[in-house]
């Protein structure tokens, strides 16, 4: 089973999210888009050329070769109209969204679309979230947040690698944004789970 990626220059987040697939995958240009793929599926990095990358990769979905595409949280009205990819995520998503997305693509049934702790559910199709079966109004980025933390439980991160890994290397914003977030995470989980996000002092936070 053979997955493609296009375009070459492949991003960590990426190849991280196809070694934990655990198919072969091939990276492909241009011109590869044009002829009779014999793939089981397609994986389009939109980055910096949306428009033009979602033009290469439609007749590569007519041939009935699923394709799954990355889009910059920016750029979501360029789907709003495309009805042929079989499912997408945005550029901040973690590999293991992605590996979902693509199992899912392929067929793999079996994957999970839920992240859990302890009575904590985040259910990664939806982007809801429910504690003690209650759901949680949460805006996107603090799902984003959370969902980081409950994918990297134990570890510890700072204000500055959690800015860069949620909200993006090209975010411009302070560092406090991270402790405001955290801030609204801990009152929307309740008081008594405020404690699975712990502050490792001088450093940044723990979760788990």
């Amino acid at each position: 089973m053979t997955i493609a990626v296009h375009p070459s220059e492949l991003r960590p987040l990426v190849e991280e999210a196809l070694l934990m697939l655990g198919r072969d995958h091939v990276v492909v240009e241009e011109d590869a888009l044009t002829g009779h793929p014999d793939w089981d599926c397609l994986l389009v990095d939109l980055g910096d050329q949306p428009a033009r990358r979602l033009r290469l990769a439609r007749p590569v979905a007519e041939t009935g070769v699923p394709v799954v595409v990355i889009v910059p949280s920016d750029r979501l009205l360029l789907l709003e109209q495309e009805t042929w990819p079989a499912d997408f995520v945005i550029d901040v998503a973690s590999p293991i969204e992605i590996r979902i997305r693509l199992a899912r693509a392929i067929g793999e049934q079996e994957v999970s679309d839920e992240l859990e702790h302890e009575d904590l559910i985040l259910d990664l199709a939806t982007y809801q979230a429910t504690v003690g079966e209650a759901p949680i109004d949460l805006t996107y980025m603090e799902y984003e947040l959370l969902r980081y933390f409950v994918e990297h439980k134990g570890r510890v991160w700072s204000r500055e690698q959690i800015l860069q890994q949620v909200w993006g290397y090209d975010y411009f914003g302070g560092a406090r944004t991270v402790d405001v977030h955290v801030r609204r995470l801990r009152a929307k989980i309740g008081e008594e789970r405020a404690h699975w996000i712990t502050t490792v002092r001088s450093v940044g936070y723990r979760f788990g």
